[in-house]
């Protein structure tokens, strides 16, 4: 029996949204795009035709679409709260884009909102669906290293640091980059609450900004006495690099490399490695996994594996580290 793909309008046509647009329409079977949003005059539609499916100028006219079961929030960060609670409203499953809120207080909002008009809410931790990663979770949680004791995640991205450190919002490094981590770090430590953070960030790209942060490493305390890292920077003159370790009592593993293949070239420079430049390259197919998920749930009507509350929790760490940064000191992270 064929079932018939869930129907997804996408909201947002920057980087992120033309890539996330791409992967539906091409690489999800389970899933159809039939309309991308987006106020820019003509930048929707510029995306959309060429996918086979049609553009809007507004959310609105998404939510409100007959021919839409679901959204996919690609927009800015600081628009992801309020879009989460008007298309639940619309009677729409929701899948946003990382952080699913600016605050605890607006993501709470998101999944209550969602909770009440009975749709799938599942946020972009894209980490989740990449094989390396997924087999270093499937590992732990059949207890092949035994008790997770030390971790690490680190997300590093490629260049030389911002281009204009005005545009890079305050605690960026914290609430959108670093919250990959967070995630990252909590799903690989099954069952465990992170308790408290140290925070240690800087602008070392552009020394002395008065707000920017673009390398930072945090530390991390979970209740069943693991100790994890988290470190981010905004400048790997090599490329885009993600990568995650756990030490258990029987042994360790971990996931991620940067490299875009297997093959090594072998020279009179060295040993080279091509590596990739960007989060849609080196992670292409875990964005195709991540909507892979999502429209399953939709058409199994169970909850996505990733959650609104798996966002809460990782936003918990990430608002602790301000505090932490703020205060030079160790911060609780919020229950």
């Amino acid at each position: 029996m064929t079932l018939t793909p869930v129907r997804i309008g996408l909201i947002g046509a920057g980087r992120i949204g033309a890539s996330h647009a791409t992967v539906i329409a091409r690489r999800v079977p389970e899933a159809q795009l039939v309309a991308v949003a987006d106020p820019r005059p003509g930048v929707a539609a510029a995306l959309a035709e060429p996918l086979h499916a049609r553009g809007e100028s507004s959310p609105e006219a998404v939510f409100a679409a007959d021919d839409v079961d679901a959204v996919v929030i690609a927009a800015s960060s600081t628009a992801h709260a309020e879009l989460i609670v008007a298309a639940a409203g619309a009677g729409k499953h929701v899948f946003s884009e990382k952080p699913a809120g600016m605050s605890l207080e607006e993501i709470e909002r998101g999944i209550a909102a969602t909770a009440q008009a009975g749709v799938a809410f599942q946020v972009g931790f894209n980490r989740r669906f990449a094989a390396d990663f997924r087999a270093a979770h499937d590992a732990i949680v059949a207890g092949r290293i035994g008790t997770v004791r030390q971790l690490r995640s680190l997300t590093r991205d490629p260049g030389a640091g911002p281009a204009d450190p005005d545009a890079v919002p305050p605690w960026t490094v914290f609430t959108q980059t670093l919250i990959h981590d967070f995630d990252t770090l909590n799903w690989l430590n099954p069952g465990a609450r992170a308790v408290d953070v140290v925070a240690t960030a800087d602008s070392l790209t552009a020394p002395g900004h008065p707000t920017l942060l673009d390398h930072a490493t945090v530390v991390i305390r979970y209740d069943n006495g693991a100790i994890a890292t988290a470190e981010a920077s905004f400048a790997a003159a090599y490329g885009y690099d993600v990568r995650g370790e756990v030490l258990g009592s029987a042994g360790m593993v971990t996931a991620g490399e940067g490299a875009t293949t297997s093959m090594r070239l072998h020279d009179a420079t060295g040993r080279i490695a091509a590596t990739a430049h960007g989060d849609t390259e080196l992670m292409i197919d875990a964005y195709t996994g991540e909507f892979a998920e999502f429209a399953t749930a939709i058409r199994e009507g169970r909850t996505p594996s990733v959650t609104g509350e798996d966002a809460r929790a990782a936003f918990a760490i990430a608002q602790a580290c301000i505090e932490s940064h703020q205060s030079g000191t160790r911060a609780q992270v919020p229950a």
